[in-house]
C-alpha cells in the first residue's frame, strides 16, 4: 500500500509536500545519525565552559527530521515561509545562549537547526516545544515539532517570547 500526498493527516498538504520533497517520509528514523549529533553536542564545551544538554525530545526530532533541507514554495500565510536546514550542529557554538533560554523557560533547550535565510537558530526543549532565536528576539514556534514545522513552512507568524 502506497499512500499519496493527499491522504496525509499529520501535516497540512503544502507542509507534507515540502517535507517529502526534502526527503522526509512517515516512519523516517535515523537514530544512528541522531546519536552522532548527540555525542558531538555532549562533548562540546564552549571557551567559557558552557555545555549542551541532550534529552530524548531532541534526539527523537533529529532522528525523524535531522539532515533535511526544507525549501517551501509559494507565498506564506502571514510571513514568508522559512527555508530550513535541520542540523543541530548549527547550534554547536550556542550552548550559552540555549542554556540562558532554558533557564528563562525553566527547562532544557537543545539546537534543532537553522532558518537558512535569516540564520535564526531553531531549538527544542525537553518537553518538545520548539523555538527560534534570532537577532530580533526569541520566538515560540509551537508545542511540538509538527506544529513548528507547519508554522515555519506555511509562513505563520510566530509568537515572541517575553520571558526575562
Amino acid at each position: 500500500m502506497h499512500a499519496d500526498r493527499t491522504s496525509t493527516t499529520r501535516f497540512p498538504v503544502p507542509v507534507d509536500a515540502a517535507l517529502r520533497d526534502a526527503g522526509w517520509q512517515p516512519g523516517r528514523w535515523d537514530i544512528k545519525q541522531a546519536e552522532v549529533w548527540a555525542d558531538t553536542l555532549r562533548e562540546h564545551t564552549s571557551p567559557a565552559g558552557h555545555r549542551h544538554t541532550v534529552f530524548p525530545a531532541a534526539v527523537e526530532a533529529w532522528a525523524e527530521f535531522g539532515g533535511l533541507n526544507i525549501a517551501p514554495t509559494g507565498p506564506g500565510r502571514q510571513i514568508a515561509p522559512a527555508a530550513l536546514h535541520l542540523d543541530p550542529l548549527h547550534g554547536l557554538h550556542m550552548a550559552r545562549t540555549l542554556g540562558d533560554l532554558g533557564r528563562a523557560l525553566d527547562t532544557e533547550v537543545c539546537p534543532l537547526g537553522t532558518e537558512t535565510d535569516s540564520q535564526a537558530l531553531l531549538a527544542i526543549d525537553a518537553e518538545g516545544r520548539v523555538y527560534a532565536l534570532d537577532h530580533t528576539g526569541d520566538w515560540y514556534l509551537g508545542p511540538d515539532i509538527d506544529h513548528a514545522l507547519a508554522a515555519l513552512v506555511s509562513g505563520t507568524q510566530p509568537t515572541r517570547l517575553t520571558v526575562h
